[in-house]
């Protein structure tokens, strides 16, 4: 008795065709996903800032001026026009004389306090440079050879190394500059390093193209012409004499 086996006509007829509809599948899910991701998260984390300042803001809302006392449904982000509101009005008050005044008094009485003093500074100094106007942010992305000679990672450049540190750091006339090696797929943490200039490679990639590929753990690459027309492609000599 002999065991029956599937005919060589079976398997190049069926087969492929099963495995064909399964990779279409596979595909069509895979790009649902890149469609349907990045507008799911984005509308998720977006609903739920909207919710979490309006559940700060809310209570201090006088029931006159909230519009959930005389709708029958609450209306989201109204503690966000709240908060937007609220905020501008302490930039216009602290903008005039009297403002600046109290503001240094009030900072005059923080400095007197020995632990918050240093919390204050620190938290004001980052608010400065990340939101002000005159701050400085990172201009270039570039390549150093970290952690060891031979491996490459990608940096965002922020400043030139002055100061102290640069007198510790760096060789007499050395110029060294201080960047911000990002850790993958969560940019916003890594490491601060003072770093030679001679030593940094700089990118014609945009910080955004850089952040990306930090972020997508090199898959997803920046065009190599950042965007400018394509290079026409020069034709053999022997296919010219052909044609």
């Amino acid at each position: 008795m002999s065991l029956l086996k599937p005919s060589e006509h079976d398997e190049g007829e069926h087969h492929p065709k099963r495995f064909g509809m399964a990779a279409r599948l596979r595909n069509y899910l895979f790009t649902g996903l890149i469609i349907a991701g990045p507008i799911g998260i984005t509308l998720y984390v977006t609903w739920s800032t909207i919710q979490w300042i309006d559940g700060i803001v809310k209570p201090f809302i006088p029931a006159q001026y909230n519009p959930d006392t005389y709708l029958p449904i609450e209306v989201p982000g109204v503690g966000l026009i709240a908060a937007i509101f609220g905020l501008i009005t302490v930039g216009f008050i602290t903008a005039s004389i009297l403002g600046r005044s109290l503001i240094s008094f009030g900072e005059s009485l923080v400095d007197r306090t020995p632990v918050v003093r240093n919390l204050y500074r620190g938290l004001k100094q980052i608010f400065e440079t990340a939101l002000s106007q005159k701050g400085q942010s990172f201009k270039r992305a570039g390549l150093i050879e970290y952690p060891r000679r031979g491996l490459w990672a990608i940096v965002f450049v922020s400043t030139d190394a002055r100061g102290e540190v640069l007198e510790k750091t760096g060789d007499e006339g050395e110029a060294m500059a201080s960047v911000f090696l990002p850790t993958t797929p969560n940019p916003t943490s890594g490491f601060l390093l003072f770093v030679p200039k001679t030593d940094i490679k700089l990118l014609d990639m945009s910080v955004e193209d850089a952040a990306k590929l930090v972020i997508s753990a090199g898959l997803v690459m920046p065009d190599e012409d950042n965007g400018a027309d394509p290079k026409p492609v020069p034709i053999p000599p022997d296919k010219v004499a052909a044609e």
